[in-house]
C-alpha cells in the first residue's frame, strides 16, 4: 500500500556509499563519503544565486575576450594575476583571500570575475553571484517572505557562509543608511570569518568610500588583491 512504501535514500552521485553520506567498512567503522562534502556545499548555495549568467557560461582564458586581453599590453598583467589566483584557488579560498577588480566601463572586469566564479564552481566550491542592485533587491524581498521562503536571517546566513561571494558593480546603488548597513553587515561577517569576496567596481577608493562607507571599503581592501583595469570601452570596439 502507498502508506507502507519505504522512503529511499538519495543515490550517492559518486557511487561510493548507500546514499547516507557514510561508508561503513568490514569492521563496522564509518567514515564520511566524498559525496557528503558535496551535499554540504550544495546546501550552502540553496536559496542564493549560484549560476553564471548565460552570457558568461563559456568564459575561458583560451577564448575571446579574455584571450585577447591576455595579448593586450594594457590588460596582460591583470589577466596573469587572475590566472595566478585561479591556479591557487584552494589556498585563496581557505585563507579568505579575494579579488577587487576596479576600472572604467567596458574594460572586462565582469568577464574576468565571472571566469573566477566559474572556476570556483567547477572546483566544487560554493559560490553566490549577484550584481549589487540585484543583491539588495533580493534582501528587500526577504522582508515579505512567505512561509517556506528564506527569511532575512536565513538568506544572510547563506550569503555569508558560501566559500566565495561575487558582487558585481559595487557602488551602483543610490547611497542610503539602509544600503550602508546591509553592505557593512555582509562584508564584516565575511571579514570576521575569513570568507573570500570577489568584487568589481567602476569607482576609485575615494568615491567608493563616499558611496558605501569607509568601514566597508577598508575591510574589502584588506581581504582582496586590487587589480586596476582602466582603458578603452571594448564594447564599442569594431
Amino acid at each position: 500500500m502507498a502508506g507502507n512504501v519505504e522512503r529511499l535514500q538519495p543515490a550517492c552521485p559518486l557511487g561510493l556509499c548507500d546514499g547516507s553520506g557514510w561508508i561503513v567498512d568490514s569492521n563496522d567503522v564509518a567514515r564520511p563519503c566524498e559525496c557528503r562534502e558535496r551535499r554540504i556545499q550544495q546546501a550552502r548555495t540553496r536559496g542564493v544565486r549560484s549560476v553564471l549568467p548565460t552570457k558568461y557560461q563559456g568564459v575561458s582564458f583560451d577564448r575571446p575576450p579574455i584571450a585577447d586581453m591576455a595579448r593586450d599590453a594594457r590588460t596582460r598583467a591583470v589577466v596573469a594575476e587572475v590566472r595566478r589566483y585561479v591556479e591557487d584557488l584552494p589556498d585563496r579560498i581557505a585563507t579568505g583571500r579575494g579579488l577587487w577588480l576596479e576600472g572604467n566601463v567596458g574594460t572586462g572586469k565582469t568577464t574576468l570575475a565571472m571566469l573566477v566564479s566559474k572556476q570556483a564552481i567547477e572546483a566544487g566550491h560554493s559560490v553566490a553571484i549577484y550584481s549589487l542592485p540585484r543583491l539588495l533587491a533580493r534582501i528587500r524581498r526577504t522582508y515579505d517572505a512567505d512561509a517556506g521562503e528564506l527569511s532575512y536571517l536565513g538568506f544572510f546566513n547563506r550569503l555569508t557562509s558560501v566559500d566565495l561571494l561575487h558582487v558585481d558593480d559595487l557602488g551602483a546603488e543610490k547611497r542610503s543608511d539602509w544600503v550602508l548597513e546591509q553592505l557593512y553587515a555582509i562584508v564584516d561577517e565575511r571579514y570576521a570569518t575569513n570568507r573570500s569576496m570577489l568584487v568589481t567596481t567602476n569607482m576609485g577608493v575615494t568615491d567608493l568610500e563616499a558611496q558605501i562607507g569607509e568601514r566597508t571599503v577598508s575591510r574589502l581592501a584588506e581581504m582582496c588583491e586590487t587589480l586596476l583595469m582602466y582603458g578603452d570601452d571594448h564594447r564599442y570596439a569594431a
